[in-house]
């Protein structure tokens, strides 16, 4: 009872007659059940016809709003396969006016890119509004009276008292084949100076995660070329991988390299920059012009210099992107840099949206807003097209602290991490890398036979040399087989060094870490490693071209082959 409309307002340049009034009260008693007090107000504006506002809603009887619901009805049938003119003539032929109830919301507050609505009882979460000058938001909370929006374009022309329009469409992405090449914003509008794309479909930003059924296992590698990531913490098509660590210790570097990796592989790369520079986003698509990346890459930018609301969505509007290809057979790599930035974003939204802070500030349902992105990266099944989406997200870290609010959510939602630490990078070590921290829950899983033999223990090579230097330091006298244990360890250590840009294919990888573990580099004094192993594999490739293509196409070596890397390496070294 008290949800009853006391009133309702018709709307006419002349008033209307008795006959007329008795049938839109019969109309209002059969649409709401109970009488409703029917007053008259005149509106000059209104031509041939009336309009109804009973509360929230309103019922159009204006030839504008006849005009305007046939316009729609035309368009609803555009997408169909087949000859659009009989069925125009069909829709003309059959089309009677209907009266349908539109919602009209008013603004009641706005501010920071965010505006409280009220009026609009039915919109639900996640609604496109669409307010005055054609300016765009969408529900982002909702209570009893009002709603919470955020808006995807300057607010200036928002004003309290203004009209808004629900549109009954959740937020999408426009996606299609011509983004890949092109960087755009978190709406899908090109700004790179390259003119407007062309979308083949318009998807919307959140969508739910592949069911079990619909999943094939994670056993296909995505190969980044970074040596101390293929041999020891190998990613898989479909993965989760979080690459974390403090500012400024090559996180970026990692992911860029990996898209780097992925040329003439069939796999199209997506980069979603979150609160960057944009000078930082002009570099990396210049780096991926010059390696001829940008052919498979579509970059998707909200710098710092955008709203929070921008960069609230830009991932989710990758992810879509990322979908499109996906759900059409094709191996995708998608970067998230970086989901803290997110986190952040989304803190000041709910912040001015009146939301309860908890932990840090931020809202309670931030880890949802990471899992929910996350969760949708998958190797689909044979039955669905058999494509992936393999997700490399980043973290930044304060102060090596892993166990922050933020970090800790996403690793758990992720399929392992790669931590980069700031003692190694500053040493020199890069990628930076802590073996002893980092992970891949795949593992071996998603390697290459190769691999797998080449790096077998790699790993507990590494550990035993931690352990060893940090006992050399109170040690004046070391015996030969020890000084030989530290010489090797810092062999490996100098092998897992890698220039920035320049990764590695299967067999150079492979041809390393055989001459490496197999105590070739212990003459190599430690300076000389990483030269000395670049020759070897050059001459490797130029003389038996045969084997490096058998290892690159097949994914294994025989123990023959194995040998003769052996021997070409300790002759090398002689």
């Amino acid at each position: 009872m008290e949800n009853k409309i006391s009133i309702a307002v018709l709307c006419s340049d002349v008033e209307p007659n008795q006959e007329q009034k008795v049938r839109f009260e019969e109309f209002l008693q059969k649409k709401y059940g109970y009488h409703i007090p029917l007053s008259w107000e005149c509106d000059s504006k209104i031509k041939n016809g009336f309009r109804l506002n009973v509360g929230s809603d309103i019922y159009d009887w204006t030839a504008e709003g006849r005009f305007r619901r046939l316009k729609n009805d035309l368009l609803s049938i555009g997408d169909s396969k087949d000859d659009v003119i009989p069925l125009l003539k069909d829709n003309i032929k059959n089309w009677t006016p209907k009266v349908m109830a539109e919602e009209i919301g008013r603004v009641k507050t706005v501010g920071d890119s965010i505006a409280t609505v009220t009026g609009l009882t039915n919109a639900f979460y996640g609604e496109v509004l669409l307010f005055e000058d054609g300016i765009k938001g969408m529900v982002q909370s909702l209570s009893e009276n009002e709603c919470g929006c955020i808006l995807f374009d300057d607010d200036a022309s928002v004003y309290a008292g203004g009209k808004v329009l629900r549109t009954g469409k959740i937020a999408g992405m426009p996606c299609g084949d011509a983004y890949i090449g092109r960087v755009s914003n978190a709406l899908g509008v090109a700004i790179d100076g390259k003119g407007n794309i062309k979308a083949d479909v318009y998807k919307p930003v959140e969508n739910p995660a592949p069911g079990i059924i619909d999943r094939a296992p994670v056993n296909k590698p995505m190969e980044t070329g970074i040596l101390a990531i293929d041999s020891m913490f190998p990613i898989g098509r479909g993965q989760r991988e979080l690459i974390i660590g403090d500012r400024q210790t090559g996180k970026s570097s990692i992911a860029i390299d990996t898209i780097l990796n992925q040329k003439g592989k069939d796999v199209i790369c997506i980069y979603v920059a979150i609160g960057q520079k944009a000078s930082f986003v002009s570099s990396l698509v210049n780096t991926l012009s010059k390696n001829g990346a940008m052919e498979y890459t579509a970059v998707i930018s909200a710098s710092a210099g955008e709203t929070a609301t921008l960069q609230y969505i830009a991932p989710y509007a990758g992810c879509a992107l990322a979908e499109y290809f996906m759900e059409h057979g094709k191996n995708v790599l998608i970067v998230y840099d970086d989901l803290s930035k997110h986190a952040v974003a989304y803190r000041t939204i709910s912040l001015l949206l009146g939301r309860s802070p908890g932990r840090e500030a931020y809202p309670g349902d931030v880890f949802y807003l990471h899992s929910r992105l996350l969760e949708r990266s998958a190797h689909l099944s044979k039955e669905k097209g058999d494509g992936s989406m393999t997700a490399l997200p980043i973290v930044e870290t304060q102060a090596g602290d892993v166990s922050a609010y933020i970090p800790t959510n996403i690793i758990s939602i992720t399929d392992g991490q790669i931590f980069l630490e700031n003692s190694l990078f500053y040493s020199g070590q890069r990628p930076a890398i802590n073996v002893g921290l980092s992970v891949s829950r795949v593992g071996g899983n998603a390697q290459t036979k190769a691999m797998k033999k080449a790096a077998k223990s790699l790993r507990l090579d590494l550990a035993q040399y931690r352990e060893m230097e940090i006992f050399m330091q109170f040690s004046s006298e070391l015996d030969e087989e020890t000084l030989k244990q530290l010489k090797y360890g810092q062999g490996l250590m100098r092998m897992l060094r890698q220039k920035q840009s320049n990764p590695l294919s299967l067999h150079a990888q492979v041809i390393m870490l055989i001459a490496a573990m197999g105590h070739c580099l212990l003459k190599v004094p430690a300076l000389n490693v990483q030269e000395h192993l670049k020759g070897l594999v050059e001459k490797i490739e130029t003389e038996y071209s045969s084997l490096c293509k058998s290892i690159d196409e097949n994914g294994d070596y025989s123990e023959e082959d194995k040998e003769l890397i052996l021997n070409i390496a300790n002759s090398f070294g002689e």
